[in-house]
């Protein structure tokens, strides 16, 4: 049985072993949907692309039903945040296109499922080099964070420590040039999506709980190329950027255990993007 303290979902070692076959089969998911993504593609289709790869992985999705979202990713263009429902809308030359996706596997003798999170930003065509610069300091942002969570999670630090490195490294990169999305936020994930504690990408007085082995996040920084506050659309869904400007989207699930973090839906652990920072991924 997964353990809770403060509503903070602890898992054993086989569990996280569950999350990280999620993490897997969405990787390779994901893989499919940015191969596919081009102009004059729409964003239903790449849907159907990630359902395929799901199925054929005998995985399901954690997107689809959720709250009564009718779709198994989120695809949001260009001034859209977050949570944009595929259609039958074509991607255009230079279009900046968020996909995230879940996935969801149980373990050969049930029970609950065991749940994976992650988001990719691609450029469509012709790239506006703003948001070529976008995209790719959303990203090292989100390495960032997940750097900090394992030198934390070393001591025993705050979850609250993942949000100050990500707003330190944008700061430093960006100034005020690009604006980190607050409304919306990184989380727990177990046996569900979303879970406690929420994981700020954003410096604040709120410290969270501590880290400690057994803990699975989602971090996922969502930065824009102006200001930061966001509506949503009449579908109760899509989350756009009030002065339209454009929006990027990365997000990998994260394992802390006794000997360290594994990146779960990195192919690597996240090796290769955390060798910058000085850390080590340690498999489990």
């Amino acid at each position: 049985m997964a353990i809770r303290e403060r509503a903070i979902e602890l898992k054993t070692l086989d569990q996280l072993r569950l999350m990280r076959e999620a993490g897997l089969i969405l990787s390779s998911a994901l893989d499919a949907v940015i191969a596919q993504a081009r102009v004059g593609i729409t964003t239903a289709e790449l849907n159907d692309v990630f359902a395929e790869q799901l199925a054929q992985a005998g995985a399901t999705s954690n997107f689809l039903g959720y709250y009564g979202y009718p779709a198994t990713i989120c695809t949001s263009v260009n001034d859209q945040v977050v949570h944009g429902i595929p259609d039958d809308r074509a991607l255009e030359d230079g279009d900046v296109v968020s996909i995230d996706g879940g996935a969801i596997v149980r373990a050969a003798s049930g029970g609950k499922g065991w749940h994976a999170d992650s988001a990719r930003t691609v450029i469509v065509g012709t790239a506006d080099p703003a948001d070529v610069e976008l995209s790719e300091l959303t990203e090292a942002a989100l390495w960032r964070g997940i750097a900090a969570m394992a030198t934390a999670g070393a001591r025993r630090g705050r979850v609250g420590e993942i949000g100050d490195a990500i707003d330190d490294f944008v700061t430093e990169r960006a100034g005020s040039k690009f604006g980190i999305i607050e409304d919306y936020t990184g989380h727990g994930i177990g046996t569900a999506m979303h879970m406690d504690p929420d994981v700020l990408n954003y410096r604040s007085r709120h410290r969270g709980p501590k880290l400690r082995p057994g803990m699975a996040l989602a971090i996922e920084p969502l930065l824009v190329r102006g200001k930061i506050a966001t509506h949503t659309l009449a579908d109760e869904w899509t989350v756009v950027t009030n002065d339209h400007q454009r929006a990027a989207h990365w997000e990998h699930s994260v394992a802390l255990h006794e000997g360290g973090i594994w990146v779960l839906t990195a192919l690597d652990g996240g090796a290769e993007k955390l060798a910058p920072f000085g850390v080590q991924p340690v498999a489990f």
